[in-house]
């Protein structure tokens, strides 16, 4: 005997809540890989030549290998915290789209001149409705089943980060890509010669046992961390060219003119800001906040000269 209909219509993403018990597992698996990254790096392998034993060239090159570990080390962790801790943008409540507005021709949420749409375009876009949170959402936003709301300009939620990314912590993710490509590398190319020379020199290895197999560790996970993320770097960049997201990615094919393309220019500028200081850095100018939703809420600005359409 079957069930009745609102019971059999179950929903299984809701089951994608369980996700978020992985959030303080998949933290403390990221710190442990930079943990093995640094024990085997700094104390085991070029610590010590530091410390006075190597010649002059060798203890240099440590002593410039360590710099750039710290402070890639710091960018990376900076933002991947950023991207942690980041709300990546929510829907205000009770948002109306401008087609429901009485005046006006601007819309609230994108702050997007709908007078001056592309002729193939449509007006605005068709307003959409979210059964799940029960509101109206705007374009470019989606709900995610293990966040359990609606994102602003959804990319994807990613467990690594135990968070959506989306309009607010964008940015952050590619530079958390970016850094960690960085890091892996640096930590990849400096074990390569104690790698090389671990299945290639006969003579005994300085070093315990614990110590080798901790470098040995360190360089494959480093290496395979280098080849998957520098395919995710390359992707997304491609993405932000175009001013489009993972889920949009295929939406984008099926229309010939994508109408949220600015050129690569201004579609940069929207993720990484105008000011060319921060583009590197998991933050974001004093302007350049001006331009852009709060963290915690959405408050606009009124400057007529106000562009937010990638939100």
């Amino acid at each position: 005997m079957y069930r009745s209909g609102a019971v059999m219509a179950w929903n299984v993403f809701k089951f994608c809540t369980a996700l978020r018990g992985l959030g303080s597992i998949m933290i403390l698996l990221v710190l442990g890989v930079v943990g093995v990254s640094y024990y085997a790096l700094v104390i085991t392998n070029y610590g010590p030549i530091l410390a006075g034993g190597g010649s002059v060239s060798d203890i240099l090159i440590a002593l410039i290998v360590i710099m750039l570990f710290h402070g890639l080390l710091v960018m990376l962790l900076w933002s991947y915290f950023s991207v942690v801790f980041t709300d990546p943008g929510s829907v205000p409540p009770n948002w109306r789209s401008a087609s429901d507005e009485e005046s006006g021709e601007i819309d609230p949420l994108t702050a997007t001149d709908l007078g001056n749409s592309h002729a193939d375009d449509p007006p605005h876009p068709s307003v959409r409705f979210c059964r799940k949170c029960n509101q109206t959402k705007p374009p470019r936003c989606h709900h995610c089943s293990v966040c359990g709301r609606c994102v602003l300009k959804m990319d994807h939620h990613c467990v690594w980060v135990v968070n959506c990314v989306g309009a607010l912590n964008y940015k952050y993710f590619l530079l958390f890509l970016f850094y960690t490509f960085l890091e892996t590398t640096l930590v990849t190319l400096s074990l390569l010669p104690g790698f090389i020379t671990f299945f290639t020199d006969e003579e005994e290895i300085p070093g315990t046992p614990g110590t080798l197999a901790t470098t040995f560790l360190a360089f494959v996970l480093n290496l395979a961390f280098a080849l998957s993320v520098f395919g995710f770097l390359i992707l997304h960049i491609s993405l932000v060219s175009g001013n489009t997201t993972t889920i949009e990615a295929y939406e984008k094919k099926k229309t010939p003119k994508w109408r949220y393309d600015l050129g690569r220019k201004r579609n940069f500028e929207q993720v990484f800001g105008t000011d060319k200081r921060y583009w590197f850095m998991p933050c974001y100018s004093p302007e350049d906040l001006k331009r852009i939703p709060a963290l915690h809420g959405l408050e606009y600005p009124s400057r007529p000269d106000f562009d937010a359409q990638e939100f």
